[in-house]
Formats: C-alpha cells, sequence, structure tokens
C-alpha cells in the first residue's frame, strides 16, 4: 500500500481550488501528467481524452466569455486551465492502441453505432479526466475541476473542426489555502454502497 501521505495529497487533503498563489505551472509538469495519466486503463485501450492546455492571455481572452460569472475571476488567474475533451471519432486509432485486434474500430462505426461510440468516448474519457486530477495532485499541483461555460461555444473555440467535444474544465497551479471554503461533508459507506 502507499504511504498514508500519498493518499492524504490525492485524496483526504485534496480540495477544489478557486483561488492561485502566482507561481508558474511548467511545460515539463504539464507533460509529466499526460505521462502518467496514459498509462491508466480504458475499455479497449480507447484513450479517448484529449487535452488543451490554455497558458496565455489570449487563449484565457477565448476563454472569459464562454465561462460562467462565477468562473471568471478563478479561471483568468489560474496558471493553466486544462480543457478536457473526448474524441468522438476515437475508434480511428484502436487499429495502432489495441493491436491484437484490429477490428475493433468495427464496433464503433456505422450509423447504428454512433450512440455507443459517444457512450464510450464520454465515459472512458472521464474516467481518464479522474486520472489526470490524481496525476496533476501526485506531481504536486492542485486542482479546480468546474463546470458552468458554454459548452458549444468552447467546442467552437478551440475543437473546431474536429471530432472532438468539451467535457470539463481544470484549472491547474498550486491553490491559494486563503481562499478555500469550508470542507463539505461526504456520504458514509452506509449511504453509498451496499452489497449484492
Amino acid at each position: 500500500m502507499i504511504p498514508d501521505s500519498a493518499l492524504d495529497t490525492l485524496f483526504r487533503q485534496a480540495r477544489s481550488h478557486n483561488g492561485w498563489l502566482p507561481r508558474p505551472v511548467s511545460e515539463a509538469q504539464l507533460r509529466q501528467i499526460h505521462e502518467l495519466v496514459k498509462w491508466g486503463p480504458t475499455s479497449a485501450n480507447c484513450s479517448p481524452m484529449r487535452v488543451v492546455f490554455v497558458r496565455t492571455d489570449e487563449g484565457r481572452e477565448r476563454l472569459r466569455p464562454l465561462l460562467s460569472p462565477g468562473n471568471v475571476d478563478k479561471t483568468m488567474t489560474a496558471p493553466v486551465t486544462a480543457i478536457l475533451g473526448f474524441d468522438t471519432a476515437f475508434y480511428r486509432e484502436l487499429p495502432r492502441l489495441f493491436p491484437h485486434r484490429p477490428s475493433m474500430q468495427d464496433d464503433f462505426t456505422g450509423p447504428d453505432k454512433e450512440a455507443h461510440a459517444l457512450r464510450t468516448a464520454f465515459r472512458n474519457a472521464s474516467l481518464q479526466a479522474a486520472y489526470f486530477m490524481l496525476a496533476a495532485r501526485a506531481i504536486g499541483l492542485d486542482c479546480g475541476p468546474m463546470s458552468g461555460f458554454d459548452t458549444d461555444g468552447m467546442d467552437a473555440a478551440f475543437w473546431h473542426g474536429t471530432s472532438v467535444r468539451t467535457n470539463f474544465l481544470c484549472n491547474l497551479g498550486h491553490g491559494d489555502p486563503a481562499k478555500l471554503f469550508e470542507r463539505h461533508p461526504r456520504l458514509a459507506f452506509e449511504e453509498a454502497c451496499r452489497f449484492a
């Protein structure tokens, strides 16, 4: 089992941050996140998550009008905002990613399989997005995941001309503990789980 301190970093002491300290996030750190995330399991190794790392003033200004009012300040001050998307045509990569059965892509192509492909893309990219946050925390960064944006506008601004759609956003950096909310309660095991 990993040390208790690692569990604190990944789960127990980790928080969703709303404010950021003026400390940079390097390209090397963002690459390090991906190097960890890519090893997390997905069905048929489909790996549908795609990411745009917004880290320039120009990129932030493209984001600004697409954000809900409550998300503007925390996003404009974040060193990086990751736009976490899912590739609805992920199956094009399956011959390479699932080489022992290259025909796996046929399970997702055709007019009667579009809904299955979309569900698979969204489910597995959401799983990868959870890995993404754990990886960011593991390398010493804090996360501020959020909904609250114009989804169609985000797709048009950052994924135009692609088969990728936006799932959610995650600010990255070194969180300012002074701007944290009080810790909210969680469900007990008996409330959330059962045996069958």
